[in-house]
């Protein structure tokens, strides 16, 4: 199978998952999205999506920082009518590869390439060496060969390098599932140097309950992701208007808003700067100065708010700095961002005849 059959005949199966440290990618083995460890970032719980799951919340059940696989489980998961599965056959210097992922939060892109080196040993494990472009977000897709199986979950690349890709081989990711599988239980994490699941209830002090060793991996999930600053007041006034701030964060620093027809792009910029914008419609080809009339206008009776035009699209936009944000400012400014992205939207393509933007809907 070319490269395209292979990402149109098993696209359900590839998953997005996103933490407030980054993107990453996932895919569908049996009832589980397997992932790399640290795309979940010792979190306990991430946001997933794909072609057929809106963004959700799901936990995170198996951490192994041993071998970099974490294993996210979704109560309501769909089998896909095309699943994956782990390849049984061994791999050899020189075959076709297809990594597939969501390469700096660009969705379903594949590239093709080939094995380079079958097996590299790095840190007392084998790896798959391959000379396909792989990007951060892609971490934790699968790598497939020319039938579709999976060969290897890609997990780094050497930086400054011209596609210098390793992925983690099936047969690691088959002993991880065997044994999590055969446990019957959940949120486990491998410890990193006697290499048993330990469940999390019996982790104390952040320490392996059968060996001592310190595990991190416990520290972060028990810890978790609290914001601080001008980034928790921020989410303060997002949860006030009763945004889920944990599918709506795309980072520590920025939020994306779906109401109604509009998109809201929230960003807190190192500058200290928070802008929340709105993209409207495009300006239509005709009847441009009524348009610009009619922005001008409503510009001089807005507060809080400004539109405005950039190339070809139309904005209103929310700007303030950080020492100036308060709960009841912002939660004025963000509600009107909202409610009259949606006003303005339907006016200027109904009444103006402005172009309705394009949306990819699982970005």
């Amino acid at each position: 199978m070319n490269t395209q059959i292979i990402l149109e005949k098993y696209i359900d199966s590839i998953i997005q998952i996103m933490t407030p440290h980054g993107t990453g990618t996932g895919f569908i083995i049996g009832n589980l999205i397997i992932t790399n460890s640290h795309v979940v970032a010792g979190l306990k719980e991430v946001v997933v999506s794909a072609k057929k799951i809106k963004r959700i919340i799901a936990p995170v059940v198996y951490d192994d920082p041993y071998f970099d696989l974490a294993f996210i489980e979704l109560e309501s998961l769909e089998i896909p009518k095309t699943p994956l599965l782990l390849s049984k056959e061994t791999v050899s210097d020189g075959d076709t590869t297809i990594a597939v992922g969501h390469p700096y939060g660009l969705n379903y892109s594949a590239t093709e390439g080939i094995v380079s080196r079958a097996s590299r040993l790095q840190d007392d494990l084998e790896y798959i060496q391959i000379d396909a472009a792989i990007n951060p977000g892609n971490s934790g897709g699968p790598l497939l060969n020319v039938k579709g199986d999976v060969i290897g979950v890609n997990t780094f690349i050497i930086q400054n390098a011209n596609n210098l890709g390793f992925a983690l081989p099936y047969f690691y990711v088959q002993e991880a599932l065997d044994a999590f599988l055969a446990s019957k239980k959940k949120n486990l994490i491998k410890c990193t140097s006697c290499k048993n699941l330990i469940e999390e209830k019996d982790i104390q002090n952040d320490y392996c309950s059968l060996c001592g060793v310190k595990m991190q991996t416990a520290k972060l999930r028990r810890k978790g992701y609290k914001p601080t600053g001008p980034t928790k007041l921020m989410e303060d006034i997002l949860t006030s208007l009763d945004v889920d701030v944990n599918l709506a964060r795309r980072s520590q620093s920025t939020w994306r808003i779906d109401h109604g027809t509009a998109r809201i792009e929230i960003n807190y910029y190192e500058n200290g700067i928070i802008i929340g914008d709105a993209k409207l419609c495009g300006i239509p080809s005709e009847n441009i100065e009524a348009v610009y009339d009619y922005l001008l206008k409503e510009n001089s009776k807005l507060s809080y708010l400004q539109l405005s035009i950039n190339e070809n699209s139309i904005y209103l936009s929310y700007l303030i700095i950080d020492s100036s944000l308060t709960l009841d400012e912002g939660k004025t400014a963000l509600q009107r961002l909202m409610e009259y992205s949606n006003k303005y939207d339907d006016i200027l393509i109904h009444k103006y005849k402005a172009i309705k933007q394009k949306r990819d809907e699982e970005d």
